[in-house]
């Protein structure tokens, strides 16, 4: 005699129950599709976009000085973070991320304010992008275009067409114009180095602020301020575990990859932090829609670092397309989400899971207010950051005995200084922008409502991630 395996379990203050098996067949990726080079290549193509815009503005808010000292900071939470990340991802590989180190950790209300802070940043973080490629256009005088919102328009709906094309066509097209991006820092490097001036890295005339000088032209809360543009150095490269479901042999790759991408990103960001502003001079690339181009001037090598730079925006603002897509598609296959989001194409792709977060991000871009929408996903990623840091640490505390391909250099002691670093970005982003960043919070309280009065309710009990969580409870309960 068999016994029945219970349709509804409770526990955690949740409900959840199982679905059938044609539930989950319809909401499947493409499995094996990315080896680590892929993956690396992905952890890139998020962020090279903040190597050619964004991180600038953080001039404007600490001068070079600033920027250099928030920037050496910010680097060293995300290398400590990635190898935390990179510990979780090699024990739980599935496409919710951090959501799914969360929900382990933390339990469903930590999983789904670790996921819907992710969310927002991956929202928001593509309309930023817009606006930079908007300007890259218009200094590049493509198709008489002056008003950016039909580029908005333009790259949002090409992306998601290819985007529902297949998981393994568009990780592809990724790693090229990914490559031809860093190609294009490769060419600025050299073409910047003939006209670096150390003078021009400390141009902009000290204020009357505590700790002014030429170095730090607005004093100590420069370097504060300036976190959130440090941070668009390395914005979303935690996003390689979302790939995990579509990877080969996601224990060993996903680690490899996120590691990898993180080493690439350290060296192309610094150099472009040095380059710029000693060649361009940082009064002058403060508030620059196109800083790589306009430090070079009017040459050759401008007008091709200003094609490809636009290569370089393209590959950010596709990737992370890719990344909110998977985010949101974990989220609502485990029912914390509207579960019709979470249904696949026939080409393994979550339609609606790609289109609704594009048309909210398409409507963000038209505010055209690219400064402003890269500290809102900034807040969004700084939480998120803190979240799964504790994550990180609870697990190393609760389940010392998981199995653990690869272990994080340092333990809590490493994840410990990502989550302080994290912490503190979180309230630089209200420094910078408070009205931004509490639209955002208040926009993550909704999400929270939301599953406080609904979701909770309504949880799929045999989702992967509720599986893995299950499974956790069971071998606790056994010890």
């Amino acid at each position: 005699m068999s016994v029945k395996e219970p349709t509804e379990t409770h526990h955690d203050g949740t409900d959840a129950h199982v679905e059938g098996s044609d539930y989950l067949a319809k909401r499947q990726l493409k499995k094996g599709t990315a080896g680590w080079v892929l993956l690396a290549g992905l952890g890139v193509s998020y962020v090279i976009s903040g190597d050619y815009s964004g991180w600038n503005f953080g001039l404007e808010q600490g001068g070079f000085g600033g920027l250099l000292i928030a920037g050496i900071v910010i680097a060293g939470m995300y290398l400590a973070m990635v190898l935390g990340m990179a510990e979780m991802s090699s024990a739980l590989p599935a496409a919710g991320g951090g959501y799914t180190f969360a929900r382990r950790a933390l339990g469903p209300w930590g999983g789904f304010a670790t996921g819907t802070a992710i969310l927002i940043e991956y929202a928001i973080a593509p309309a930023a992008i817009a606006t930079f490629i908007g300007a890259y256009v218009e200094s590049l005088g493509l198709f008489g275009i002056t008003d950016g919102w039909w580029v908005y328009l333009a790259v949002y709906a090409i992306f998601i067409g290819i985007h529902l094309a297949g998981a393994g066509e568009a990780l592809k097209i990724m790693f090229v114009i990914t490559a031809i991006a860093l190609v294009g820092l490769v060419i600025f490097a050299l073409s910047a180095v003939g006209q670096f001036d150390s003078a021009n890295l400390t141009d902009i005339a000290p204020t009357d602020a505590a700790g002014a000088s030429s170095f730090l032209p607005f004093g100590y809360l420069g370097i504060w301020a300036s976190v959130p543009f440090a941070i668009w150095f390395f914005l979303a490269v935690e996003g390689v575990p979302l790939a995990a479901e579509e990877a080969k042999d996601p224990t060993k790759n996903v680690p490899r990859g996120i590691i990898a991408a993180m080493v690439i990103l350290l060296v192309t960001g610094a150099g472009v932090l040095f380059l710029v502003t000693g060649a361009g001079g940082a009064e002058a690339m403060q508030s620059s829609g196109n800083p790589l181009v306009e430090a070079l001037g009017d040459g050759a090598a401008a007008k091709v670092v200003n094609y490809i730079g636009l290569a370089g925006l393209i590959a950010s603002f596709f990737s992370i397309m890719y990344a909110y897509s998977r985010q949101l598609f974990a989220l609502s296959r485990a029912g914390y989400l509207p579960k019709t989001l979470s249904i696949t194409n026939s080409r393994k792709a979550p339609t609606l899971a790609l289109i609704v977060p594009g048309v909210i991000g398409f409507l963000l871009s038209l505010t055209g207010q690219g400064a402003m929408l890269l500290n809102m996903a900034v807040f969004g990623a700084a939480l998120s950051y803190v979240l799964m840091m504790v994550s990180h640490i609870v697990l190393r505390r609760k389940e010392p005995k998981m199995e653990r391909p690869y272990r994080t250099p340092g333990g809590v002691v490493t994840t410990g200084f990502a989550l302080v670093v994290a912490a503190l970005a979180v309230v630089a982003t209200f420094v910078v922008d408070s009205t931004a960043a509490l639209w955002c919070l208040g926009v993550f309280a909704a999400f929270m409502l939301y599953f406080g009065l609904y979701s909770r309710h309504h949880l799929v009990a045999n989702s992967p991630d509720e599986e893995f969580a299950a499974l956790a409870q069971a071998e606790a309960e056994l010890e």
